[in-house]
């Protein structure tokens, strides 16, 4: 394997990452949205949000890469309310130290090579230094592979799930929570 490692994302990465974020989701995720929710997808709009994300935060936006590919990335920042709440609305004691790793996506040509490890242990140990003490990330309950992931890297469910609109089609989320300290590092 050619040398494999994580940086902080520039502008100039937008593109890629919303061309990665384009195509994983077409084919990653063809058996969970809608045919014409994956249809519609632009990968344009896609660049302008992370543009936008990469300059403005809040998340830190990672990628990583093999020699000189980009192959995957990460978002992660503090968890807004809503997403760490529990069901009745009340906010555990450590809401203001949670982040939600809102976006991780490895271009699965790329898969089971340890970008994934080495994205989110990066983000991990990044905000674990500006006194993050726990995450959390939204995964489709249907996603078996990245459920197993999150399970392989310490975290599981916490009991809350969420239903979203997919184009008509109800999406079904379990959220996934864990120590910022992970099992697998791959440094």
């Amino acid at each position: 394997m050619a040398e494999a490692g994580v940086r902080t994302a520039g502008l100039g990465d937008a593109a890629e990452i919303a061309r990665i974020q384009v195509t994983t989701w077409q084919s990653a995720y063809e058996e969970v949205l809608p045919p014409a929710v994956l249809a519609g997808l632009d990968s344009s709009v896609a660049e302008r949000e992370w543009r936008e994300t990469i300059s403005d935060g809040p998340a830190t936006v990672l990628v990583a890469e093999e020699g000189r590919w980009t192959v995957g990335f990460c978002a992660a920042g503090p968890a807004p309310d809503g997403e760490v709440a529990a069901a009745d609305g009340s906010l555990p004691a450590d809401a203001s130290t949670t982040v939600l790793v809102s976006a991780l996506l490895v271009e699965p040509r790329w898969g089971r090579r340890g970008h994934g490890g080495r994205l989110l242990a990066t983000v991990g140990r990044r905000l674990a230094e500006t006194g993050a003490t726990r995450g959390i990330s939204w995964v489709p309950e249907a996603d078996s592979a990245t459920l197993s992931f999150y399970r392989a890297a310490g975290w599981n469910p916490d009991g809350t799930v969420r239903t979203l609109d997919a184009g008509g089609r109800p999406l079904r989320e379990v959220r996934l929570t864990g120590s910022l300290e992970f099992e697998f590092e791959h440094d």
